[in-house]
């Protein structure tokens, strides 16, 4: 797609600081574009690659304007633009409605005539997709699992069981979504699997990473609200339960039955002991763990139990000067001797 900058700004509401006429094909980021690409400037770290920029033009802040050599599309928020931006540019596949010859569909399946079934698909009894929904290659829904509208479950995607998968999600290359939960109990002869019943509910316009897995519930569902974004390589166990628009980084871990708030943020590596409650805001710092209920939105820092970040901060820094300090008790007690 070819689109002219101007019309570029007038359907995100940006001004221009330049020829609105200039043709504009795709993005690109700011060290290699080239002619008829846009990029974006957000981050004064990266003032050098503005300066000697080849985009035709650049998404940044008003205050940014006299550092970019070329045309500038000014916005409050260059990030969020530029994502708007590449969407229109680089719009999803459009598939042709249908399903491949060598998918394999269960005869209790229903399957919108819109929807697009891939090559080598397996779709098993009592299962539902929805309008438009797309399937990728290789991808396995088990029984009693309803994929919804506008969706794309990608290649070699495994929906286990009794999973709802809401409209316009997305799950990417690998994850696994409906598996059992880790329960066990322990008897004089050893380990006795604990049947998980139960299942999985995502919302609309969610999006999970490749690898990721969320396991279904073992008597309840696990439940993935509205427009929740998980990584990859992302383990979410049995009857966790994620509010809306919250958003979890690569390697994350959640146990199980832990309640996670809306908007929260959780880094790489971070994650939460099972059965814990946290409210709605909380961002939780790279290889942070949460332990026990949080109540107050904040950032939460910490590989021993999370505190507020200021408390952890504080501390570490005592940490650091601990052996200072024991060399000054040791020279103090030889002097009293």
């Amino acid at each position: 797609m070819t689109i002219a900058l101007g019309e570029i700004a007038t359907r995100f509401g940006c001004e221009i600081a330049g020829d609105p006429r200039i043709a504009i094909k795709s993005v690109a980021a700011l060290s290699n574009a080239s002619e008829g690409t846009i990029s974006f400037f957000a981050n004064t770290a990266h003032i050098s690659a503005l300066k000697s920029t080849g985009a035709s033009a650049v998404i940044l802040r008003r205050g940014d304007v006299d550092q970019c050599p070329v045309n500038a599309l000014i916005s409050s928020n260059p990030y969020l633009t530029y994502a708007r931006v590449a969407e229109l540019l680089h719009p999803d596949p459009v598939f042709d409605p249908g399903i491949h010859r060598s998918a394999t569909i269960h005869e209790t399946a229903v399957i919108h005539k819109t929807a697009h079934v891939a090559a080598n698909v397996f779709i098993d009894a009592d299962c539902i997709i929805d309008e438009g929904a797309y399937v990728g290659p290789g991808a396995v829904v088990g029984p009693r699992c309803h994929i919804g509208e506008l969706s794309r479950i990608l290649a070699n995607v495994t929906v286990v069981q009794d999973v709802t998968i809401g409209k316009r999600s997305i799950v990417h290359p690998g994850a696994v979504i409906g598996s059992d939960g880790f329960g066990n109990a322990m008897s004089d002869s050893g380990w006795v699997k604990v049947r998980q019943i139960g299942g999985v509910k995502i919302g609309d316009d969610v999006e999970i990473g490749c690898n990721t897995t969320i396991d279904r519930g073992a008597i309840g569902d696990t439940i993935i609200e509205n427009g929740v974004r998980l990584d990859n390589l992302i383990q979410i166990a049995h009857n966790v339960h994620i509010g809306e628009h919250t958003a979890m980084a690569g390697m994350t871990g959640i146990a199980g039955s832990a309640i996670i708030g809306k908007r929260c943020l959780f880094a790489g590596r971070a994650g939460s002991v099972g059965h814990v409650t946290i409210c709605d805001d909380v961002i939780v710092s790279a290889s942070s763990y949460i332990s026990k209920d949080i109540k107050e939105p904040g950032v939460y820092t910490g590989s021993f139990p999370a505190e507020k970040d200021k408390i952890w901060k504080r501390k570490a820094a005592r940490f650091r000067r601990i052996d200072d300090m024991v060399l000054r008790i040791s020279e103090l007690e030889k002097k009293r001797e």
